[in-house]
């Protein structure tokens, strides 16, 4: 794969170089760039993984810089959750503001800070300077109203709107202030190779003059960008597709203050089932949301990385170092990549079934906190088969996609649910029937001792005399309700070898009272 900063053909805009371009065997260098306005969104993630990717392969820098310059929405709750959200994936920066033990924020790392948009406005005053000492930018004393105007009467001559180039030349005005600053576009053809969608070209003729700043002190996006990255040492810039048409105007700054082109690398962007855009303003588009349903980071790494991109074998589920020695980022898809949260429900499901169950345990356990539900006892409840509360997560595995749906299935073995005591008869049978049958259960199973509650079939055998006499339904309905309190629940076997001797038969006995009650 060819490394070297990409050039464009465009004509050379006679400036001596402010920095000297990068030379060919320097090390890879890439940035995540998100900005703390809202939480960190899936797709913010899925670049940042493929970003991450080619760093560790290229053995290069990731970088993580803050683009707070929207100061009015810029919040450090966001911040934080931007901090928060990169650490739990395990994409861990090598340049950037750091994060503490505690989880705080912590001071800067590297050489080219600051890392945050905010704390550099010193460094793009200046360089808006140059460009207005040397003629490739002007102030504009056009309003809104005048843009407006300009607009209209554009489309009414059959003419893409952009704009006029009203005040290029225009002697300042005594009495009005600059509403803005704009830099020149030259009449050219700005070209490059974008290393997932090949050779693009575009007529910078029909931009227009851009605004690049409001005033000294308070750059646009696309020219605090293209400083830092300069600044900063960037050799790639892997983005979303939404900044494609982005390009061309960085690169026109870029070689207007003498400044190295990066290597390009668009990916498609994140679509929904029916092929909408992936809004950023849904919460549910939050990685947040996806790691306080109980999702596994490994999972959201491994549903992430299949997002536009897949391995030579096909493989499917893969960790970190996997994907580290089979990115190959030529095998970007061009066009959109579908969100499909079945498949992402199927990865999550098979990364918790591939995990020690202690480890896994560990996990839900902050769910079942967050349902209520106690589990300090369940823990030292050993009998030899481990703890209750990891026979409970392990008995909920093959039915649940996320540690919180383990945890909220696993509640009746914890919090016994409040049910109609008619719910134990068997189809049309009546209670005495329900009770007689349960009283046979609960001889059979006094019989047996603890260790037998641990193997399932210790208890069918033990369960036998009584469903050849009564019939299997007539007897593990009963049995399963008594123990589970719901109509749908795993087969009482499994319940009894989680719950164990002591309160199998506790539920039993309080079913058959139940029974008693309905006279």
């Amino acid at each position: 794969m060819e490394l070297s900063a990409v050039k464009t053909v465009a004509p050379s805009l006679a400036t001596e170089p402010a920095l000297a371009p990068a030379e060919e065997d320097e090390k890879v260098r890439v940035r995540i760039a998100p900005s703390p306005t809202g939480p960190l969104h899936i797709g913010t993630a899925r670049t940042a993984l493929f970003n991450w990717l080619f760093a560790r392969q290229q053995g290069g820098k990731f970088i993580l810089r803050i683009e707070d310059t929207d100061k009015e929405r810029s919040e450090k709750q966001y911040e934080q959750m931007i901090f928060d959200g990169l650490s739990w994936l395990g994409f861990d920066w090598d340049e950037g503001p750091t994060l503490n033990t505690d989880g705080t924020i912590g001071p800067d790392k590297g050489a080219f800070g600051p890392y945050r948009q905010s704390e550099r406005t010193a460094i793009y005053r200046k360089y808006i300077q140059e460009l207005l000492e040397k003629g490739e930018a002007y102030y504009c004393y056009c309003t809104k109203e005048d843009i407006e105007a300009q607009r209209q009467a554009m489309l009414e001559a059959g003419l893409p709107p952009r704009y006029s180039g009203h005040c290029r030349n225009l002697t300042p005005p005594p009495d009005r202030k600059p509403e803005v600053i704009r830099f020149k576009i030259p009449e050219i053809k700005v070209e490059f190779t974008d290393m997932i969608h090949g050779k693009a070209s575009f007529d910078a003729a029909l931009l227009g003059d851009q605004v690049i700043a409001k005033d000294l002190d308070t750059p646009l996006y696309n020219f605090a960008v293209v400083v830092d990255d300069a600044l900063m040492r960037i050799t790639h810039v892997i983005r979303g597709d939404d900044h494609f048409s982005n390009t061309p105007k960085q690169i026109l700054v870029q070689r207007a203050l003498g400044f190295p082109t990066p290597q390009y690398a668009h990916l498609p962007l994140i679509l929904n089932p029916d092929r909408s855009k992936m809004s950023k303003r849904f919460s549910d588009v939050a990685l947040a949301n996806y790691r306080e349903r109980g999702y596994l980071p490994d999972a959201i790494v491994n549903f992430l990385g299949l997002l536009g991109w897949h391995p030579k074998d096909d493989h499917e589920i893969f960790d970190r170092a996997f994907a580290v020695a089979n990115f190959d980022i030529a095998r970007v898809q061009k066009t959109g990549a579908i969100f499909n949260e079945e498949k992402l429900d199927w990865l999550n499901r098979e990364h918790m079934k591939a995990m020690p169950i202690g480890e896994l345990a560990a996990l839900v356990k902050p769910f079942f906190a967050k349902a209520g539900i106690e589990t300090a006892a369940a823990e030292v409840l050993d009998d030899g088969n481990g703890s209750m509360f990891e026979r409970a997560v392990a008995l909920q595995l093959a039915r649940a996609k996320t540690l919180a749906e383990i945890a909220e299935s696993a509640r009746f073995l914890f919090v016994m649910p409040s049910y109609e005591p008619k719910l134990l008869c068997w189809k049309d049978s009546a209670p005495n029937d329900a009770q007689d049958a349960l009283r046979d259960a609960q001889q059979a199973l006094t019989e047996l001792d603890q260790a037998g509650f641990s193997s399932r079939e210790a208890l069918m055998n033990a369960l036998a005399p009584a469903t050849d006499a009564r019939g299997r339904g007539a007897v593990l309905w009963p049995l399963r309700v008594s123990l589970s309190g719901q109509s749908a629940s795993p087969d009482p076997m499994e319940i009894m070898q989680v719950l164990g001797k002591t309160e199998s038969l506790r539920r039993i006995a309080s079913a058959i009272a139940a029974l008693g009650s309905m006279g």
